[in-house]
Order: C-alpha cells, then sequence, then structure tokens
C-alpha cells in the first residue's frame, strides 16, 4: 500500500504494550493498546506499521490478512529469518498462549498471518508481560504473568495471593520454554545448574552471544534491579551478578538492547516508587559494570515501549506512555526517540551533513555518482521528515500554552 502525498509525514499511532522488530532496514510495528476515555482499547490486529531507516519515514498502515491474532497488549514479539512471531498476551477474554506468524520478507505486499497449530510438544500456560531471547533459530521465552490451573502450580510459579477464582490462580512465571522453528516444536529445557531468577513480569531480556541476559521486573509489589544471564547451551544460570560500583535503581516496563558484542542499553521504565523513568545506562560484560548516560532529555521518559537495534547501533525507542500506567493511563506516545550508543561511519557522517545541507549543497549534489545520489535522496527525506516533525510538535505545543493561558 503506497503512501499518499498527504500522508508523506505520517507517523505510527500512538501505543504502549506493542511489538516491535528490526529485519533489514525496516522497523516494524503490531498491537498495543491505548486509553480513550479511561477505557483499555486495543489496536487493531491487522494493521502494521512500518518505518523506514533509511528515510525516516513511515509508510502508510499496512492491512494484514489471514489468521489474525487477537487485539491484544503485552505479547511478546520477536524475529527469525524474516519472520516475526508473536506469543502471548491479553485481551477483554484473558490471557492468551497462542503462536502466530508473519513473513515480514513478502515478495507481493501482502503481509498475511498464520497461527501454529500443527507444532509438537506442550506450549507454556498462558500469560503476558514475559520476555524472549532469540538463538539459534529458536524462541526461548522467560516468565510472564498469566493464569495456571490447581494442577499446574509450581515451583517456578508465585501466586499472586489477591487474584484466584476457583481452581484457576494468577501469578508470576520463571520457568523457560523453547520453541525450535524449524521443527515446530516446543520443548522445555533441564536447568543443569545456578539459582534461577525470581519468577516476575515487566522485565526485559536480550541476548550477547550465547548468553540470555535478564534485568529488572515485578513481582507482588516489589520491582527488581538484578541482573542474571542463563548460557543458552548448557542450560546453566549465572546466579544474581554481582555488579561493580553503581546500577539502575528498581525498574519494570523497561527495555535491554544488545550493542555491539559485550555491551547492553537500558532505558526508561517505572521506578519503585511509580515514577516513569527517562535514564539510560550501559552494562559492559568486560568490566562488569553499568555506566549511566548524563546527556539524555530527563523530559521524555518511556515505559512499556519497545527498543530496536539499528544498523549503525542506533537504538530506536518507539511508543510507550510517559505516564505511570496503574494511576494515570493517558501519556502514550507516538514519537520515535533514536540513541547513538556508538560513533557512526564517516560514510553516514558525510550523508547527514549533506542532507542537512541541501540548500547550500544544491548545485553540487546532482554531480554525484548515481548510488551515491540515491542514499543523499533518501537522507535528504530523512531530514525533511524530522524537521517537519519537529517543527509540528513545536506548532502543538505552543498552541497548547495558548490554550492554558
Amino acid at each position: 500500500m503506497a503512501a499518499e502525498p498527504a500522508d508523506q509525514f505520517c507517523v505510527a499511532e500512538e501505543r504502549s504494550g506493542h511489538c516491535a522488530v528490526v529485519d533489514g532496514n525496516f522497523l516494524y510495528v503490531w498491537g498495543g493498546y491505548v486509553s480513550i476515555e479511561e477505557n483499555e482499547v486495543y489496536l487493531p490486529s491487522d494493521e502494521l506499521w512500518i518505518y523506514d531507516m533509511d528515510s525516516g519515514l513511515w509508510q502508510t498502515m499496512h492491512l494484514m490478512e489471514g489468521e489474525l491474532p487477537t487485539s491484544m497488549s503485552g505479547s511478546c514479539g520477536a524475529s527469525i529469518n524474516g519472520k516475526l512471531y508473536i506469543f502471548g498476551g491479553f485481551d477483554d477474554k484473558g490471557y492468551s498462549n497462542r503462536l502466530y506468524y508473519v513473513n515480514l520478507r513478502t515478495k507481493t505486499g501482502t503481509y498475511r498471518w498464520k497461527k501454529i497449530t500443527n507444532f509438537k510438544g506442550q506450549p507454556p500456560t498462558p500469560r503476558d508481560k514475559l520476555s524472549c531471547w532469540v538463538y539459534k533459530n529458536r524462541l526461548i521465552y522467560f516468565g510472564g504473568y498469566g493464569c495456571r490451573k490447581h494442577n499446574e502450580l509450581n515451583d517456578c510459579f508465585d501466586v499472586h495471593d489477591a487474584f484466584w477464582e476457583g481452581q484457576i490462580f494468577w501469578g508470576w512465571h520463571n520457568d523457560v520454554h523453547v520453541f525450535d522453528t524449524t521443527t515446530q516444536t516446543w520443548s522445555q529445557p533441564t536447568i543443569r545448574g545456578g539459582d534461577p531468577p525470581q519468577p516476575r513480569a515487566a522485565h526485559t531480556c536480550a541476548v550477547l552471544g550465547n548468553k540470555g541476559y535478564i534485568f529488572g521486573g515485578r513481582v507482588l509489589q516489589t520491582r527488581m534491579n538484578d541482573l542474571h544471564c542463563l548460557n543458552l547451551d548448557t542450560w546453566t544460570w549465572s546466579g544474581r551478578i554481582n555488579i561493580s560500583g553503581e546500577k539502575p535503581r528498581d525498574r519494570s516496563w523497561h527495555t535491554l538492547t544488545p550493542i555491539g558484542d559485550d555491551r547492553l542499553f537500558l532505558f526508561g521504565g517505572l521506578s519503585s516508587d511509580n515514577v516513569p523513568l527517562s535514564d539510560g545506562w550501559i552494562h559492559s560484560i568486560a568490566t562488569n559494570g553499568w555506566k549511566q548516560l548524563t546527556h539524555l532529555p530527563k523530559s521524555r521518559p518511556r515505559l512499556w515501549h519497545t527498543a530496536c537495534l539499528g544498523q549503525e547501533g542506533e537504538v530506536m525507542v518507539f511508543g510507550g506512555s510517559k505516564d505511570d500506567l496503574l494511576y494515570m493511563d493517558t501519556g502514550h506516545c507516538s514519537d520515535l526517540l533514536i540513541f547513538q550508543t556508538q560513533p557512526y561511519s564517516l560514510l553516514r557522517l558525510c550523508l547527514d551533513y549533506i542532507g542537512k545541507n541541501v540548500a547550500l549543497l544544491e548545485k553540487q549534489i546532482p554531480c554525484l555518482p548515481s548510488k551515491l545520489l540515491q542514499e543523499v535522496l533518501k537522507k535528504i527525506t530523512f531530514w525533511a521528515a524530522m524537521t517537519h516533525r519537529q517543527e509540528r510538535k513545536a506548532e502543538t505545543e505552543r498552541q497548547s500554552q495558548l490554550h492554558s493561558t
């Protein structure tokens, strides 16, 4: 579906609790919810938004076909070999343990959902706010909040004392489940050693090498700031990793993104005292320490957002809320925050310079080689879109101030 000229600078709708993945030069966004007149409204499950990282433009929303998932929040999204997989989530009818996928590299331009029903093995119990590691064509799920029958209760489940109904109990998980995308098989690996993390939800996961890392999350009324890792080859837990020096505060609904070979980028979340956070931290595996980034704006907190790694080490944070979702669920966002976590290449810097200085270089630009010219034209579009959105946001804020006075 091509973008109309009037929609050239459109953006994906505001949302929280959605899924986002990167494949190639594109960021894909699906699902989540918004608040309308104090009601939670789940966004349509047949909508896919695509952001072109080269041009900085959102494509017009694509309608999807096939075996559509229900509209949900808190689902876990991940991509393997050009396919977006969606597992779990919560909707008006409760928690899900269904698994769907869609091919993002469609040659026809049609995005078609398929529900995976011919699997072998036993899937996890229904849950949301879980997380996932992608490793060797496998989706490895950890934790989440959901429900279990009385005969399913075990040590990997902390019961929420305030919630049960007959033989159904709600609570937090710390179990590990694996879906092998090549054999369509669910399995639960035997943990061979180490102390597992406490059951939790609204935590975050990231993979570096053959290690799956977990940070923070919530169980009962407690939010955590512990870091653990699971060896995805030997199925051995590290136990709580002892950190050198300062470390981030307790939080849930945050993100953890691998950058480079040995670093993790932590951003945002909701603190133990229910404050939306805007801080960013980098954890170095080599030094086993956290370092807070001091240059981030403190005026743009985010929680229950998504964060994806771009082509040149930039972390792209989309959506989420700037308010405490538990008490004031009104601040859902639609802007895309881009954090540069390492120096850009010389080519990228040159393209950005040209894109920002079109008027100064307008006579020289047509003389560029055709391949380079195409890259320059994308950057010109990128910076035109950025300028347009900044101007529109400034105008909106100006009008808001006028109305308030």
